[in-house]
């Protein structure tokens, strides 16, 4: 199940109490105070990994907690520091406040991780209190709750080339000639409900190369306004460098303009965010087999016009697609705004920061 949405409630371990004890061993008179003091609370960690591919882990496990403090105890001996709790999202995960709406990381490489809330500190035992006129402190503190927060997780694909067009213009027939992905394929429409991704390989080695292709689930008229399927997939592409805008010839659709229709899904891209619109687009005419010649001409004319690369597929056949894969190569390689690699090691993130001082009210007698 892909799932691109997700809300979830965290809440980090609080602080054990700090202990009020003294001590009372033979021949030690008056030995003074030995409250240990509280473990740390432990924090709630996120970290981006390409084991993970979609947010239904969170979808379904929306409440996440970590471990709180153990109370100090005699002997001037600390409590145990609460277990860090570490939670794993897929790399493109952008992560927002939910209470502000804040974008607070964007989780775009392997590997990074950052904490999203600090436990709280543990609690001083009697020990610190003890002064030269105070001998016997009965005041011990008691441990700061952890951090509680709401958040809402987005997920959007990571990929260089996204796949555009009318619903079954054949897509997933395109993606899975071109790389391994097995994206479903039948003769209806909305056949894809949601984004599939493929590597395509390019060249051969030690000189070859490859790139992602994400496959979107088709647009229709009035798709930003919720027909169809909506546009709520368009999220997906935002990071693409380049737009490949799949146009059927033929007659199969019975949509008698092909210009039309292109002009239909570019205004829908364009409603969505019309940096989208004006991303690097290859135009690909698809189903050349079957293709109706006056179709192929006006396409062909209208790309003159725009100066769009047009190329004249079929990808069932696998006609013209060794010429198209190249392009796509060559395009991404030029406005590729992707990384290859990460942007090296991750410093990992520092589990405690600095703690504020106890409230006047965080202290208690037994």
């Amino acid at each position: 199940m892909f799932i691109d949405e997700a809300r979830i409630r965290i809440k980090a371990g609080d602080g054990g109490n700090g202990c009020m004890a003294f001590r009372r061993e033979k021949f030690v008179p008056r030995g003074g105070p030995s409250g240990g003091d509280g473990g740390h609370g432990g924090d709630i960690l996120m970290t981006s990994s390409l084991s993970h591919n979609t947010l239904v882990h969170f979808r379904f496990n929306p409440e996440h907690k970590s471990e709180r403090g153990g109370h100090g105890l005699g002997s001037n001996m600390s409590g145990y520091a609460g277990e860090h709790t570490v939670l794993k999202v897929p790399v493109g995960t952008l992560l927002y406040d939910d209470d502000t709406g804040e974008l607070v990381h964007d989780f775009a490489h392997p590997n990074e991780e950052i904490v999203i809330a600090r436990g709280g500190r543990g609690g001083r035992g009697n020990q610190h209190f003890a002064t030269s006129t105070h001998q016997a402190p009965r005041e011990h503190e008691l441990g700061r709750p952890g951090e509680a927060r709401n958040y809402r997780l987005e997920l959007r694909l990571l990929a260089d080339a996204g796949l555009v067009g009318y619903p079954n213009v054949g897509k997933s027939t395109l993606i899975s000639r071109l790389s391994a992905a097995k994206p479903k394929i039948a003769n209806y429409a909305f056949t894809t409900l949601e984004p599939n991704l493929g590597v395509v390989q390019v060249g051969d080695a030690p000189y070859e190369q490859s790139f992602t292709v994400a496959d979107m689930p088709g647009l229709i008229e009035g798709a930003h306004l919720g027909a169809g399927l909506g546009v709520q997939f368009l999220k997906h592409i935002e990071r693409t460098s380049v737009l490949v805008h799949l146009v059927d010839v033929s007659d199969a659709s019975g949509r008698p303009d092909p210009v039309e229709d292109y002009n239909v899904i570019t205004a829908e891209l364009k409603s969505f965010d019309p940096a989208l619109a004006a991303k690097p687009t290859i135009l690909v005419a698809n189903k050349a087999d079957v293709a109706n010649p006056d179709k192929l001409k006006k396409l062909t004319a209208m790309a003159k016009r725009k100066k769009l690369p047009l190329y004249t597929i079929s990808a069932v056949s696998g006609e013209g697609l060794p010429a198209l894969k190249f392009a796509m190569a060559e395009a991404v390689a030029m406005h590729r705004q992707i990384p290859l690699e990460g942007p090296g090691p991750v410093v990992p993130a520092k589990r405690k920061a600095h703690y504020p001082p106890p409230a006047p009210n965080a202290r208690g007698r037994r």
